[in-house]
């Protein structure tokens, strides 16, 4: 051997030495090496790698500090996946009695190679939803009679396989599940992950017009004005004419196919779209035109987490009063002017809902299933809540060992008639007080759901993971 390599091994011998001795230190009963050894291994000061993340925590200068919530609004129509254009729906008058008044099967539940994963909307007396097979049904909103049905399934050959927790989608064949519907003008848009845009007659089902696209839409449209916007899984936002079907324009991001198993779709106002992308990219852009206006990456990395690289912004954005509220997988809520982009505040929340603001406050829930209450205008927290404490169990294993943890995912919240009301993958509905985060009532809906509930004439709409969907008065 040459003089290097023999210089190389002997270091590399010595570092192999030097980490044995930490083993032997560890070592019980003396066997590890001499006590002094084990003494000096002690000395240091031992630091948990979790208190590099930073944390959320009340904020002493709101300790016992009241916000102001408004009155709840009626509820007249729930035309797009967030309720309207901004995705921003502050207090609505729904479900007073907190019963459930029917159920009604629509469709296809969630299989192993499909996802129901259209938000409800309703209009003109109808509640309109998508199934996991790309079938869309009208029902009455007050009786739960079925109106009509249509289905805008292309080839069977597209479906795409179920992918539990995150999928990798980008440009891939398959992904024929997902997509969703919104309302206006008289017509349902009906996304798809058959790769098609199509728009049908609400008040019989007929087909309007159908345009193919490249690739799969997993995220429900959005429709403002004479277009209606959707995003296929490379991260391409396309908007359409709506009384056409002819592509106006379109916008491409950075490709990023590793996603979370939830779609978001744009949010609107006046001459504005913001676009989320799986990228952890929020890009403002004109509506007229497709130009963007500003950008921003809601991304940060975690030392603890290897799903913080997966950066998706899998929660509605919601534009409210000049601001653009926004949440990703990877760990920002972020308070952005809708002008510049320039960031308010920024909090460490991880999370794949659509944050509430309301009033005072912005309401989020974590993908740890915790709710926390922010001030509007400063980013500082009134208080955080767990919504699972009492509902984490163990499901699996032999006599205690082994065996998975399982803690409910959460989907919300909406305030309706005074309760902030989440749904769960437990297949409950549970109601929450918007002040102090105690738990007031729950519902058994009969099936997971992990769509947050529509509000309309008074009731909330939750379509269940089985194709079902529950009327709460």
């Amino acid at each position: 051997m040459n003089r290097t390599l023999k210089v190389a091994l002997l270091c590399g011998l010595a570092m192999t030495v030097a980490s044995c001795g930490t083993v032997r230190n560890a070592l019980p009963f003396g066997l590890g090496g001499q006590k002094e050894d084990v003494a000096k291994a002690t000395e240091g000061q031992r630091i948990s790698i979790l208190e590099f993340e930073q944390q959320l925590a009340p904020s002493a200068a709101l300790s016992g500090r009241d916000f102001f919530l408004p009155g709840p609004q009626a509820a007249t129509a729930w035309t797009q996946p967030g309720g309207n254009a901004d995705n921003s729906v502050e207090h609505v008058i729904a479900a007073p009695e907190f019963s459930i008044a029917w159920r009604r099967d629509i469709g296809a539940g969630s299989s192993r190679t499909r996802q129901v994963m259209a938000p409800v909307v309703a209009d003109g007396g109808k509640i309109f939803v998508l199934d996991g097979e790309a079938g869309v049904t009208a029902v009455d909103a007050g009786t739960g009679a079925v109106l009509w049905k249509a289905n805008v399934k292309v080839d069977e050959h597209d479906r795409g396989s179920r992918i539990l927790g995150i999928g990798f989608g980008g440009g891939a064949a398959g992904g024929g599940f997902g997509g969703g519907v919104a309302v206006g003008g008289g017509k349902v848009f009906v996304s798809s992950g058959y790769r098609t845009m199509t728009a049908l007659d609400a008040a019989t089902g007929a087909e309007l017009w159908k345009s193919s696209v490249d690739l799969p839409i997993h995220g429900a449209p959005t429709v403002a004005g004479q277009r209606v916007y959707v995003i296929d899984v490379d991260n391409q936002l396309v908007a359409f004419n709506v009384n056409t079907g002819r592509q106006d324009w379109s916008y491409r991001g950075i490709t990023e196919p590793a996603r979370v198993m939830r779609a978001s779709s744009p949010a609107v106002s006046g001459d504005t779209v913001i676009a989320p992308f799986s990228s952890g990219e929020l890009v403002a852009l004109r509506a007229s035109n497709g130009q963007p206006v500003w950008q921003e990456v809601l991304s940060r990395t975690s030392r603890t987490s290897a799903l913080s690289e997966i950066r998706d912004i899998a929660g509605r954005p919601v534009i409210s009063r000049g601001f653009v509220y926004a949440v990703s997988q990877s760990g920002v809520l972020q308070s952005m002017d809708i002008r510049s982009g320039q960031a308010k505040w920024s909090l460490p929340v991880a999370g794949v809902n659509a944050p509430l603001p309301v009033g005072d406050v912005v309401y989020v829930v974590s993908k740890a299933g915790e709710l926390t209450v922010v001030n509007r205008d400063s980013g500082q927290v009134y208080w955080t809540r767990d919504l699972n404490e009492g509902r984490v169990r163990k499901e699996g294993g032999v006599l205690g060992f082994g065996g998975k943890t399982v803690r409910p995912v959460w989907s919300g919240p909406i305030l309706a008639s005074n309760r902030l009301v989440l749904v769960n993958s437990d297949g409950e509905v549970v109601a929450f007080d918007p002040k102090t985060g105690a738990q007031q009532s729950s519902l058994k809906l009969g099936g997971a759901a992990f769509i947050a509930p529509a509000a309309y004439n008074g009731a909330l709409y939750v379509l269940t993971d089985k194709g079902q969907l529950v009327s709460i008065r």
